[in-house]
């Protein structure tokens, strides 16, 4: 999901002027490239927002202490093969849901071009998809070792009190998109326990077995990142009419975005992208929060394979949810999605207890980059 808004528009909007704020603004660096001499010390200063502060260290490679290295062992004989296999078994049962209520029904050919039929599933088909969807989605959190999830409504004080707001038609319709910050590929499980909407994902996920076909069930909109071609238009366009038909049409299923654009260690909230907010229409912003001790949960500057490994291993694993009130446009932002995107991020950050930071994705690669050059010199 790194980066899966990044496409939305052609150009990248330049960055408001920041509203007064008594957090801590995070600059961009420039910054040496892996083959120069740094220090650990001053990438984390740098880089605050993608560093592990957890006891596996950076890129998952500490050195742990004995007794942890005991836990982990012990986890890899017991508690990852069962795991795995649950794990599995729910994923070929949630594909085979998604085959046979396809059959017949969904679109004849494979092309993304063929993804609004499966999003537009009607009747019985679409109730069995989202239920089954949902029902799966929080037994394989549960199975990663989130046995409760605790969730929390959070009513700000300066939220949706103005004049402007009040009164609004669009106040008696329901939010078009999910804005939350991203944190891990966990974050996806959530949501689709809990409201089931359509995100938007890697082209190439459409063709990989088993996930393929469920990202088409959930109505997933795919995009190229290579392609610098009118694909952007395409699908930024496609974005926003799906938001409006959300907001507009109790039965469509529900956009949900990460405006971040990839994934930070929890602590921090990067600049939104606008793709989310150019259909006006209001949103629902839900934060997500995960507790550790040891492993952490956020998928930053650690492998996709080492990420999977150290969760499984972890007894138990902990998430908090906050959702805030449904967010409705002033007509100042409804003229600006810039200042939309900004305004809902500066609520975000102020609930959810972040810092805001204003760099992204470029910055988290050079970080990585280092990381691994660095790594390499060892």
């Amino acid at each position: 999901m790194e980066s899966e808004l990044q496409d939305l528009n052609a150009k990248p909007p330049k960055q408001p002027d920041p509203t007064r704020d008594d957090r801590p603004l995070l600059n961009s660096v420039s910054v040496p490239s892996a083959a120069a001499t740094i220090s650990i010390t001053e990438l984390e200063n740098k880089f605050a927002p993608f560093v592990r502060r957890d006891a596996y260290g950076a890129m998952g490679r500490g050195k742990l202490p004995t007794r942890e290295k005991v836990l982990l062992g012990l986890a890899l004989v017991t508690l990852v093969p069962v795991r795995l296999v649950a794990a599995t078994a729910i994923l070929v049962v949630y594909y085979l849901i998604c085959r046979v209520c396809t059959l017949c029904s969904g679109p004849n050919r494979e092309e993304e071009e063929d993804q609004e039929g499966y999003a537009h599933l009607v009747g019985w088909r679409r109730i069995v998809i989202v239920q089954c969807g949902r029902a799966l989605s929080r037994l394989m959190l549960f199975v990663l070792g989130f046995y409760w999830i605790s969730k929390s409504y959070s009513i700000p004080q300066t939220h949706a009190t103005t004049e402007e707001n009040k009164g609004q038609p669009e106040a008696m319709g329901r939010p078009g998109v999910i804005i939350s910050n991203h944190v891990s590929y966990l974050d996806i499980f959530y949501h689709m326990s809990s409201s089931f909407p359509s995100f938007v994902a890697k082209r190439s996920v459409a063709k990989l077995p088993l996930v393929g076909l469920i990202s088409k069930c959930l109505g997933c909109i795919y995009v190229q990142r290579e392609s610098k071609s009118s694909d952007f238009k395409g699908v930024s366009a496609v974005v926003t009419e799906r938001i409006r038909e959300a907001h507009q049409n109790m039965s469509a299923p529900m956009m949900m975005l990460f405006p971040e654009g990839t994934t930070t260690n929890g602590e921090f909230l990067l600049p939104f992208k606008t793709g989310g907010f150019l259909a006006t229409a209001p949103v629902l912003p839900v934060i997500l929060n995960y507790h550790y001790q040891r492993f952490s949960p956020a998928w930053d500057s650690i492998s996709g394979v080492r990420h999977v490994i150290f969760l499984l291993c972890q007894f138990v694993n902990y998430m908090e949810v906050i959702q805030l009130p449904t967010y409705y446009p002033s007509q100042q932002e409804k003229a600006s999605a810039k200042v939309y995107a900004n305004n809902v991020r500066r609520l975000m950050a102020s609930e959810g207890n972040f810092i805001l930071s204003d760099i992204g994705l470029a910055e988290k690669r050079i970080y990585h980059a280092t990381l691994n050059g660095l790594s390499s010199q060892c």
